[in-house]
Order: structure tokens, then C-alpha cells, then sequence
């Protein structure tokens, strides 16, 4: 049992102090990972990734860049990109503010800075796949727990994005968290417009959720 997942369910969880102590602890902790540790941890989550089904018949994915110490998902997308899979990053969307949208991606794809710094797609609209239309999203977090709980980075943009989860159960790709195995608690505090994930792949394991 890792030190967060003991630590941190002492924290106020149904507060937004709660909630903002979690969320500054867990990114400590990640960002104290060394480059070795880093490297390590992107190939024992490429092993994970290759044992989950829905991962594995996935040909239109969405996967991220890595920033602020979040797990790397790029040596599973060498390992998989020989499988004519098609891969897609998030870009924030130009017209529904607060929402991304996903541009396909490969090495010769244009890049720019984002408001917020992180690296994106150049957005051109034949390049866009709806997020409905995804197979799966494997997206970055924060902190998760065992009963599909995300907590990111607090900006919300994947739980506008895909908010229509809810309502349209059937008709919507499989959304799996990506972390380190540290950024597991015992119980995050949820809110109403939190979106649950399908599972959790971590460099150590794969946690159903409860999507």
C-alpha cells in the first residue's frame, strides 16, 4: 500500500480544502520522481496497457502529452502504433470554451503552446475526431480511488468534454485513467459534474471503476 494511499484519507475529503490538500500532495509527490523512476514507470504501464482488451482493440485513441510529472503513455504508442492504430491529443477547443476537442496526431504533426503552456495540435477541423467517436481516452489525473473517482488538475475540461456520458451510456468511448500507482486514495471527494472512469492503469495495476 502506497504512502498516499494511507496518508492522504485523513484529509477533509468532502471539502474543497479536502480537495485542494489532495490535489497539491499528489502532484508533489509525483513531480518527485526522478528521470529513472519516470522511465521505469512508462514501461511497466506499457506492459499494463497491453494486458487490457478494450485498450488492445482500440483503433481511434485518444492519449495526452505528459507534463507536471504525469506517467508517460509514448512508449506504449511506439509499441502500438504498428497496429494502424490512430492516435489523438486534446486541444482546447476554439469555440465551446472550457471543452476539448481531439486532432489526430502523428511525428509530423504541427505543434504549438497552449494558453496554459502544453504542447498541442495545430487545430484543423479534418484533422478533429468527435470525442463520441472515440474507442477509448486514456487521460492524465491527478489522484483516483477505488471506485472510479478522478481528481485532475481542476480545470474541468474533461468532465465537460465529456459530459454526455450520462445521458448517452452506450454510445460513448471507454474513458481510463493513466497514473502513477501513488496517486491512489482510499476515497476522493466527488462531485456531481465528475465524470466516472471505466478503470485505472497505473504502472502496477489495473483498477476497474466504475464507469
Amino acid at each position: 500500500m502506497n504512502d498516499a494511499f494511507q496518508s492522504l484519507t485523513s484529509l477533509a475529503p468532502d471539502t474543497a480544502d479536502g480537495r485542494k490538500a489532495i490535489r497539491k500532495d499528489l502532484r508533489k509527490q509525483r513531480r518527485s520522481l526522478n528521470t529513472q523512476q519516470q522511465r521505469d514507470a512508462a514501461i511497466h504501464l506499457a506492459s499494463m496497457l497491453r494486458q487490457h482488451p478494450r485498450v488492445m482493440q482500440a483503433r481511434h485513441l485518444a492519449v495526452y502529452l505528459p507534463n507536471d510529472g504525469e506517467i508517460d503513455p509514448g512508449l506504449f504508442m511506439a509499441q502500438t502504433r504498428r497496429r494502424n492504430v490512430h492516435f489523438y491529443l486534446p486541444v482546447l477547443h476554439p469555440i465551446h470554451d472550457g471543452q476539448l476537442a481531439f486532432c489526430r496526431f502523428d511525428e509530423d504533426t504541427p505543434m504549438r503552446p497552449n494558453r496554459f503552456g502544453i504542447a498541442e495540435p495545430v487545430f484543423h477541423s479534418r484533422r478533429i475526431r468527435p470525442a463520441w467517436a472515440m474507442d477509448v481516452v486514456l487521460m492524465p489525473l491527478v489522484g483516483f480511488d477505488d471506485q472510479g473517482g478522478r481528481l485532475g488538475m481542476g480545470g474541468g475540461f474533461y468532465d465537460r468534454t465529456f459530459a454526455f456520458t450520462r445521458l448517452r451510456p452506450r454510445l460513448r468511448p471507454a474513458l481510463i485513467g493513466l497514473a502513477h500507482d501513488l496517486q491512489r486514495v482510499r476515497r476522493l471527494p466527488i462531485e456531481d459534474w465528475d465524470v466516472p472512469l471505466d478503470a485505472v492503469v497505473t504502472d502496477r495495476a489495473i483498477y476497474r471503476g466504475r464507469g
